[in-house]
């Protein structure tokens, strides 16, 4: 066991390096210059915007920028913003547990939704019920994240008001929670319905109703415990969905978190911060990938890891 965990916590370093090079290969070839945006409102001399590049370093080549990058991650120091000339480090540590929070939320949304829908259909398949999950299921993957909040925008905020249009506070978290989490159910929904009916028809399974075991306990011990495994795999990678996800969620609804931080940084070409938000970002799907892994073990003693 500890052993694979040091193999993947190596791979999980070589992923994020990976990462952090296609980003700062990416951002540099984004046309538009920084400080000529930054200062487009300023009447500059080509000799002062160029001035200014040099005090920012952006007139070196990309290798001697990135090999900086790196030095000043391993002395814990994510660089300065160009916008702001603030700290990398502590704008992300700002906005990231706004982030990880509206993530959680949806996750735990996702979960609930989505398992009690697939367990149900299964459980009813071929009925009317299994055919209305699969459908809710298959609208709730087809629909945007953006189409998706702008719908629960528009009926709860403005037209019923039960709701704020955006914030910070509880409240305002549940309509990007609802957003996100909905649209992941419906794919966790999907496979907790495939994976339960390939249970149901397993032989352990058939043993433990002829013993006369109760159907809770044959439900809720045998079968949903066998079909965690899978469920769980898609868990990691729904969350890094999330993540993602919630780029254009927390646009949507003026969720100060990182992912609108990432995009004002993109529009202002502000190379630091966009590479701080991608080695924070790859940092943490990376984790949950990881500690996913070992949950397996828990789940189905089968898995050995060596």
């Amino acid at each position: 066991m500890l052993r694979y965990t040091l193999m993947r916590a190596f791979a999980a370093l070589v992923s994020i390096w990976m990462a952090t090079v296609a980003v700062t290969l990416l951002i540099h070839a984004v046309p538009g210059d920084p400080v000529q945006i930054m200062y487009a409102k300023f009447s500059s001399t080509p000799e002062q915007i160029e001035a200014v590049r040099v005090s920012l370093g952006l007139d070196q080549p990309i290798w001697v920028q990135y090999g900086k990058f790196l030095l000043k991650i391993l002395d814990g120091n994510l660089g300065r913003s160009i916008v702001g000339d603030q700290p990398v480090l502590d704008i992300l540590m700002a906005r990231f547990p706004a982030t990880l929070l509206l993530a959680a939320a949806s996750l735990f949304i996702a979960i609930i939704l989505g398992m009690c829908l697939g367990f149900v259909a299964a459980y009813k398949q071929g009925t009317f019920v299994d055919a209305l999950a699969v459908i809710i299921a298959v609208l709730g993957v087809s629909m945007p994240h953006f189409w998706l909040g702008m719908l629960l925008l528009f009926f709860f905020a403005l037209e019923l008001g039960w709701l704020p249009v955006a914030g910070g506070d509880l409240g305002s978290l549940v309509l990007p929670a609802l957003t996100l989490g909905l649209s992941n159910s419906a794919v966790l929904a999907r496979l907790t319905r495939s994976v339960m009916i390939d249970i149901f028809d397993q032989d352990f399974i058939r043993t433990a109703r002829a013993k006369g075991l109760p159907k809770s306990i044959v439900l809720y011990r045998h079968a949903l415990r066998a079909g965690l495994v899978p469920v769980v795999s898609m868990m990691g990678l729904q969350f890094a969905y999330m993540m993602g996800g919630a780029i254009v969620v927390e646009n949507v609804f003026a969720w100060n978190g990182v992912g609108r931080l990432a995009i004002e940084a993109v529009f202002a070409r502000d190379y630091p911060l966009i590479q701080g938000f991608i080695l924070c970002f790859a940092s943490v799907v990376v984790l949950v990938s990881l500690i996913i892994d070992i949950l397996y073990a828990l789940l189905d003693p089968r898995i050995k890891y060596s």
